[in-house]
């Protein structure tokens, strides 16, 4: 371990073991980098680190603070990856978000607001009877993350969030090349608002898994035949 990680692991569990919480500041850096046994520069290092994934917030002439830990913030640093990620990758990412976003959408059939539901409804309605592509994914992307804030998990929502939003691309490519895309995705978008205002979770699961392995199966193929 060189002595940034094990910096960055001694400010960890300094924060695991609830030494340090949520808003606190940290001590002086010379006091700081004394107790832990590390050198100055060690230390901002480790600072600088934490920083980036939204760890710590280093406010300039106040000092350095641990932020909210929110799951959203912290989750911002995985997104921040998963957009160095190839084109090529994107099968993983539609492999994760049907493990996951399923199950984000049973949860939201117990949990999500009828009011909540019903504008899920309002914003199927929005969409004109031929969308163009690019609003057909809009209002894609805007239906699974109104889902996925409506299953109550924060972990989760931003896990969906995150790697939805990385298949963007595909989805806008299967839009323009396969045909009746538009009225599968809307039929299916249907079928999983119905299951969540019916309060079935089991299947609004169904839905959401065949909803997100058309799309999956749909670029398996494509990429079989180029």
């Amino acid at each position: 371990m060189s002595v940034t990680d094990a910096a960055i692991e001694a400010i960890k569990q300094m924060i695991v073991d609830g030494e340090l919480r949520p808003g606190d500041r940290l001590p002086r850096e010379p006091d700081l980098a004394e107790r832990l046994g590390l050198s100055r520069n060690s230390l901002r290092e480790a600072v600088r680190a934490l920083s980036l994934i939204h760890v710590l917030d280093v406010r300039q002439g106040d000092g350095t603070y641990v932020t909210s830990l929110d799951p959203g913030l912290l989750m911002d640093a995985m997104s921040f990856v998963v957009d160095f990620h190839r084109d090529d990758t994107v099968l993983q990412f539609l492999e994760a978000r049907r493990i996951i976003e399923p199950a984000a959408t049973a949860m939201a059939a117990t949990k999500m607001p009828t009011v909540d539901i019903e504008g899920l409804a309002t914003l199927l309605d929005a969409l004109s009877d031929k969308p163009t592509v690019e609003q057909l994914v809009a209002n894609d992307l805007e239906f699974h993350r109104r889902i996925a804030a409506g299953s109550g998990n924060q972990v989760v929502s931003s896990l969906v969030e995150s790697v939805s939003g990385r298949t963007q691309r595909a989805r806008t490519w299967r839009g323009i090349t396969q045909e009746g895309v538009v009225e599968r995705t809307l039929a299916e978008h249907r079928a999983i608002q119905q299951a969540l205002a019916a309060r079935q979770p089991n299947v609004a699961r169904a839905w959401a898994t065949v909803h997100i392995a058309g799309v999956e199966q749909w670029l398996r193929q494509t990429l079989v035949e180029s």
